[in-house]
């Protein structure tokens, strides 16, 4: 490179990039002033960076229109970044906008993992060591830049957040903060075997929308991209975007027909079907038990909408990293399923100015948790100071029969009563008579009226003594909010599988109870079993004479909302065997949750 950027591509800014800053921006509160605004953009595209063995990773490069020293922001991935600011609805266009931070007075650079795109090399396994390596080796190469003033920091949502606190561990001097939008901790339990079973659903569905040969060698020219922009931007999103929401599953099942490429396609085979076990599967394990040597300042966004992906690393992160409490916030978003994310670009620059230029633009005075809970009133930010939050009271429901099977049964807060009812469980698109759930009920149904207001926000246990008619089978529960006219609001699922039931302490949080499925222990038909699992936090504020309701089933699809309503849930290939599913009531069966005072 010259002492600047190569000299960037008359044609690739002939257009400049559009932008829309039309989703959720701000948690609850107006930045104070920019420290830099106005500087305008120059694309810079296909650069290569070098990282180590004579490999080199292909890169865009958003900056400053005007020549000087800037805060560099990193954003590394497994994907191609092609279709990155097109503002085309891929579902992968998780980078941010590179011309709204370099306006800002940010380099934007975004990256794409070995053997991706022009990258060089060749790699399968994501979220490896030499992953890592190669993304220390860009955040140092970056601050070494003569446009860089030697201050690097970190950006993106989904892979691109993921790999943020993998990377922090690491502790490259550089790096000063990172902005992750959806993150996971441990990859073997949160990415690929959640509850127990494989994420057939999610992996098929990811590895069709990003890994095909076609992806793999996709080049997309920036003016083409820059037209795509003004496109897509135009005032006819408006029409445009609600219709393809409306469609978001035929959307992904069209991914999930498309061939991945070879090594994808051996590489699901072997999380699939060979690797069950920690030891078995080749996913690498993540930063979890390496969280206590992140030090630097971050920001970790967790989308309430979200049920077998991305969820639970977040609280991890935020127990368990160094950095100390006034430097390290946590924001619960509302669920929000958007195509493409270009959420939260203004919180990240007033962070970034913040951390980077000491700006007194009351950042600094941003509570550590802030929070939307369902119920409250729309667009109501929350705060407290820490996660779990302190004070709040552990208050549980107990299941009781109202009867049979398929009535609505009661959560009761005193003391527990005795009994049992029971759910059939059918395996997950099996061919069964139509109907035959009014002769055998597939869900379990408890609720409880509100005698009061109460909001809950924490850690959600589900505590069961279970028996089933068969080997193995799964629980799948959700937990909702109904309001005095009937209008239900779903809040939360989670999943377990019963032979896995074993509890893995050391891995075990106070927001997830993480289990042990390396070695099952196969159900004796008849014969109860306790069970514990978690549910994803979900703030929620009831009213007096509102419902909290508990569905307890077996499948994804009959419990699960959809992309089009916020949702980010992936269907589970569960149960296993046709069963009878028994809850037996008394004091191992009930509902926890942590309630804070109004």
């Amino acid at each position: 490179m010259s002492s600047y950027f190569n000299d960037p591509s008359f044609a690739d800014n002939f257009i400049s990039v559009k932008t829309k800053l039309d989703q959720q921006q701000t948690a609850g509160w107006t930045p104070g002033p920019p420290v830099m605004s106005g500087l305008g953009c120059r694309i810079h595209a296909d650069q290569m960076i070098p990282v180590a063995d004579g490999i080199s990773l292909g890169a865009d490069i958003a900056a400053p229109a005007k020549p000087g020293r800037y805060p560099a922001v990193v954003v590394f991935s497994a994907y191609s970044h092609q279709l990155q600011n097109t503002g085309a609805p891929t579902g992968t266009s998780e980078t941010g906008e590179g011309p709204v931070f370099a306006d800002r007075g940010y380099v934007h650079v975004v990256v794409s993992r070995r053997g991706m795109g022009r990258s060089q090399g060749d790699s399968v396994v994501f979220f490896n060591e030499t992953d890592v390596d190669d993304h220390v080796a860009v955040i140092e190469w970056a601050a070494r830049q003569p446009w860089c003033d030697g201050q690097v920091v970190l950006f993106g949502t989904s892979y691109y957040a993921v790999v943020q606190p993998q990377v922090a561990t690491r502790r490259p001097p550089a790096l000063k903060a990172f902005f992750a939008n959806g993150t996971d901790t441990d990859y073997f339990r949160q990415i690929v075997m959640y509850g127990g079973a494989p994420q057939v659903d999610f992996l098929t569905l990811w590895m069709g929308a990003n890994f095909t040969e076609a992806q793999e060698r996709l080049h997309v020219p920036p003016m083409l991209r820059a037209v795509l922009s003004h496109i897509f931007n135009s005032p006819l999103k408006k029409i445009w975007e609600p219709a393809v929401q409306k469609r978001m599953a035929d959307v992904m099942d069209h991914f999930k027909k498309n061939k991945p490429a070879l090594k994808y396609r051996q590489l699901f085979a072997d999380w699939v079907f060979d690797g069950k076990t920690r030891a078995t599967n080749s996913i690498p394990e993540g930063p979890s038990a390496q969280l206590h040597q992140i030090d630097v300042p971050f920001v970790i966004i967790e989308d309430m909408g979200a049920m077998n992906l991305h969820r639970f690393g977040a609280y991890e992160l935020m127990q368990k990293a160094s950095t100390p409490a006034e430097r390290k916030w946590l924001i619960m978003a509302p669920p929000e399923y958007a195509l493409p994310v270009y959420r939260w670009q203004l919180e990240a620059l007033a962070f970034f100015d913040h951390i980077c230029h000491g700006a007194d633009n009351g950042y600094a005075s941003q509570a550590p948790v802030r929070y939307y809970a369902d119920g409250a009133p729309e667009g109501e930010c929350r705060s407290a100071s820490a996660y779990p939050v302190p004070g709040a009271s552990k208050v549980s429901y107990y299941l009781t029969s109202s009867g049979a099977d398929a009535v609505t049964h009661q959560l009761v807060p005193g003391l527990p009563s005795d009994g049992r009812n029971s759910w059939a469980a059918v395996p997950f698109r099996a061919v069964v008579p139509p109907g035959l759930d009014e002769v055998a009920n597939p869900i379990l149904t408890y609720d409880v009226t509100m005698n009061e207001d109460a909001e809950f926000i924490g850690p959600i246990t589900l505590s069961l003594l279970f028996s089933c008619t068969e080997i193995d089978s799964h629980v799948i529960a959700r937990l909702g909010r109904v309001e005095a006219d009937g209008t239900y609001h779903l809040l939360s699922l989670g999943s377990m599988r019963p032979a896995c039931r074993k509890i893995d302490e050391l891995r075990s949080t106070p927001s997830e109870i993480a289990l042990d499925i390396d070695v099952p222990e196969p159900l004796v038909p008849g014969t109860p079993v306790k069970l514990r699992f978690s549910l994803p936090p979900r703030p929620v504020a009831l009213k007096r004479g509102e419902r909290l309701r508990l569905d307890v089933g077996s499948r994804t699809d009959l419990l699960r909302s959809d992309v089009a309503h916020g949702f980010e849930q992936f269907d589970m290939m569960v149960p296993p065997y046709f069963s009878r599913n028994t809850l037996h009531y008394g004091p191992d069966t009930c509902l926890t949750m942590e309630q804070i005072a109004g």
